[in-house]
């Protein structure tokens, strides 16, 4: 059985891993938010920045890729995408129907926010959010370079996503 997992963030652009195909793909249930504090990659304890989760709504939906793995790299991506994806347990890792463009459904390892976690902040105002990005650094690299990576992927990929963009052109007005 082909294993997938949904990317809507950084494994749109810097999966870390092989992968055998990709599809456009909509999780439905979710959408893609700058709704967690980032205290690892991309800000830290004194200054946290922002990274994006999938965070659970009514009617939501979320467009991303579906990325296959090699049948004999699965453990081994699994085990990757657990130290990469849940360092501070503010992922939750589940088992979600996703939609290809190509009209199949497959069941795909996807990371959603835990809304009970300390560093869940759903509903940020979009300029609040601009002003935490302008300013945040961590472990991987500044908080802009994150989201410009992740907006020109999806633009470069046909997926439409107003907010990310809006930020996008927000934060490189007001990055230092």
């Amino acid at each position: 059985m082909t294993m997938w997992v949904f990317g809507y963030g950084s494994l749109v652009w810097n999966p870390g891993f092989e992968v055998e195909d990709q599809v456009i793909a909509t999780l439905p249930g979710y959408s893609r938010s700058f709704c967690m504090r980032s205290i690892h990659h991309r800000g830290t304890d004194a200054n946290p920045g922002l990274v994006l989760a999938l965070d659970e709504g009514e009617g939501a939906a979320c467009q991303g890729v579906a990325l296959s793995v090699p049948d004999d790299r699965q453990d081994a991506v699994l085990a990757y995408l657990r130290e990469r994806e849940l360092i501070s347990s503010a992922y939750l890792e589940r088992m979600l129907d996703v939609q290809l463009c190509d009209g199949r459904q497959v069941t795909a390892v996807a990371y959603v926010v835990d809304r009970d976690h300390v560093q869940y902040c759903g509903g940020l105002p979009l300029e609040e959010q601009a002003q935490i990005i302008a300013h945040a650094v961590g472990g991987r690299g500044p908080n802009t370079e994150y989201l410009y990576n992740t907006a020109s992927h999806l633009t470069e990929l046909g997926i439409n996503d107003p907010d990310l963009s809006w930020l996008s052109e927000r934060v490189r007005d007001i990055a230092p």
